[in-house]
């Protein structure tokens, strides 16, 4: 079929169609053209009676396959059919039960033939899965993560550890059969805490949240509240410790907000009202209402030196000033703080309202106002059932955390589903970044790094994964931290997402890999497919065409973008579309 060459203009070559059909079945094969050591790989671009254009897109030097042409073949160069073994070196080889491959799904141009890619370098990559809804986006992932734990018994990835933060519980039924398997595991957790039968509901300790956790949990956006959240964090270690270095700071701070009262040029009654209102609060043994001042030849509580005489002044307020300025030590700012200290939601709050004390807030109406919706926001919290997920009843480390988090009874488990049931999406963006937190202190702190692999999913990610105010307040975003530096360490980002321009710029920057199936918004198409320059026009139109369950699929595992038919999962995710003729009929 294919003649000699009639030109060459640029990467695209000219031959002669010595069929003399315009066999358009043939657009989309592979051919090769032969050279000395290296073989021209081009595709069938255009097929008329007389010529056929074949547009050159790599070559194959000692069986492997490189995208891009740095020289072109010469004019007497013969052109062929890619033979199989050539096409595996595209494609992949067929045999996907060997050791370190990873089945992706079926070739669109050649029937029978496998897609797929090295274990290993999709997996070591942060990625991306993209598509409009009810494209194959939640079946895709379902189907990529069954082909890696399902088709090889012999070579069964049981040290893998998955965490696939599920909206909607959307994958518990694809996965559920890895419990039948002797070295295998699914874990569904849930936040449904009116339930009571075996679920197992997702639980953090309070005390693993740090400044920076408190600032995603009070959905902070003003970084001038981050040295109050660290002074409350302070406050809450002096609460809960029970040594005389913490009970002198707590003296400390209660006779500082006394003596702030007293200077603050209200009237008197205002002044004795609110003395009374923080030592009804907040009081120690040394110094409560009921605290002795002495003089001489006689003593009065605390309580009765506020006593405001028929003049309308409070006539022992030296002595008040006298006593609680005793107990004046230095500035919290110089107070470490026990690392991994033991605190409660309601040690936190406790904690809040003494900062705002200890803050000034009886005199700085502004600062009041700030931390007072970080109270109301906390107080809210404790109210719902989403104060349930930071009850914790034992004392653990975040280590002794993260290995049981992928335990299930007494099995390891390879995948955790993470289900967030009716939470609203603010709860769950909070739980997913904190988990997320957790996980890379987790592997960051292990001296043998990349020991203890974790793969971070994240359906509906353009609800979560966003360009937030996290990198103003805190200086990062954990998972542009992730991607950024996850993988030295072990730990690596999955996204699934309708519509990745909603997404992270820089998360999504730093995927390696991506399956885009269907799209029509131009958007969301450039966003993505920007990111590659093997990407061409012609493909990009073609995102627009694809059916439920293809995908282009192109980044570091794939040598070339490819479309790719994907298999059905088996068991199907609960994502399908509803049949509404069924329901409604």
């Amino acid at each position: 079929m294919f003649g000699k060459i009639l030109g060459i203009d640029e990467d695209t070559i000219r031959v002669i169609n010595k069929s003399k059909k315009a066999e358009i079945s043939m657009i989309g094969i592979h051919v090769v053209f032969l050279g000395d050591v290296i073989k021209y790989v081009g595709v069938v671009k255009n097929v008329t009676e007389d010529y056929i254009d074949i547009d050159l897109i790599g070559e194959i030097k000692n069986n492997n396959f490189t995208a891009g042409i740095i020289k072109k073949p010469n004019v007497e160069s013969s052109c062929r059919i890619i033979s199989k073994q050539e096409l595996e070196t595209i494609l992949g080889h067929q045999d996907y039960t060997k050791a370190n491959s990873l089945l992706i799904g079926n070739s669109e141009i050649y029937d029978n033939f496998k897609i797929t890619v090295d274990e290993d370098d999709f997996f070591t990559s942060h990625f991306a899965i993209v598509g409009n809804t009810g494209s194959g986006k939640s079946c895709g992932m379902a189907r990529l993560l069954q082909n890696l734990f399902f088709l090889n018994d012999r070579l069964v990835p049981k040290n893998a550890h998955f965490v696939i933060f599920d909206a909607f519980n959307d994958y518990s039924t694809s996965f559920a059969p890895m419990n039948n398997h002797p070295s295998l595991s699914y874990k569904n957790l849930v936040c449904d805490f009116d339930d009571n039968s075996y679920k197992e509901n997702v639980k953090i300790p309070a005390y693993f949240l740090d400044v920076d956790d408190l600032a995603i949990l009070l959905d902070v956006s003003d970084p001038t509240l981050i040295p109050a959240i660290t002074n409350t964090l302070r406050i809450a270690y002096i609460f809960t410790s029970s040594d005389t270095a913490a009970l002198r700071y707590k003296n400390s701070i209660i006779a500082s907000s006394i003596l702030d009262i007293l200077s603050s040029g209200k009237n008197p009654t205002q002044v004795r009202d609110q003395i009374i209102a923080v030592l009804t609060k907040f009081n120690t043994p040394e110094l409560n209402l009921d605290s002795i001042i002495s003089q001489p030849g006689y003593n009065r509580t605390l309580r009765q030196c506020l006593l405001i005489d028929n003049q309308g002044k409070i006539n022992a307020i030296n002595l008040v000033v006298d006593f609680v300025s005793e107990f004046i030590t230095k500035n919290l700012e110089n107070m470490e703080t026990q690392k991994d200290f033991i605190y409660t939601l309601d040690d936190l709050y406790d904690a809040l309202e003494f900062s705002l004390i200890n803050e000034g807030i009886l005199s700085a109406n502004n600062l009041f106002d700030k931390l007072n919706s970080l109270k109301v926001r906390l107080r809210a919290i404790m109210d719902s059932d989403i104060k349930k997920i930071f009850e914790f009843d034992k004392v653990i480390t975040k280590e002794e955390f993260v290995k049981k988090f992928f335990m299930n009874g007494e099995k390891h488990a390879q995948i955790v589903g993470v289900n967030f049931g009716n939470l609203d999406d603010r709860t769950v963006k909070m739980l997913t970044k904190i988990l997320s937190r957790i996980f890379f202190q987790y592997v960051v702190s292990l001296e043998d790094r990349t020991t203890f692999p974790i793969h971070i999913i994240i359906e509906e990610a353009h609800r979560y994964v966003q360009n937030d105010s996290d990198v103003k307040v805190l200086g990062y975003n954990i998972f542009e931290r992730i991607t950024k530096e996850g993988r030295k360490y072990g730990i690596f980002l999955g996204i699934i997402t309708q519509r990745p321009t909603e997404l992270s710029n820089t998360v999504l920057s730093q995927c390696g890999n991506f399956i885009a199936f269907k799209m029509y918004f131009l958007d969301d198409i450039n966003v993505v497919t920007s990111l590659s320059t093997s990407v061409t026009e012609e493909l990009k139109k073609k995102l627009k065409l694809l059916h439920p369950g293809m995908a282009l699929c192109f980044g570091n595992s794939f040598r070339l973008p490819l479309v790719v038919q994907f298999e059905l999962p088996d068991p199907m995710p609960v994502s399908t579309n509803v049949d509404i003729i069924k329901m409604w009929y």
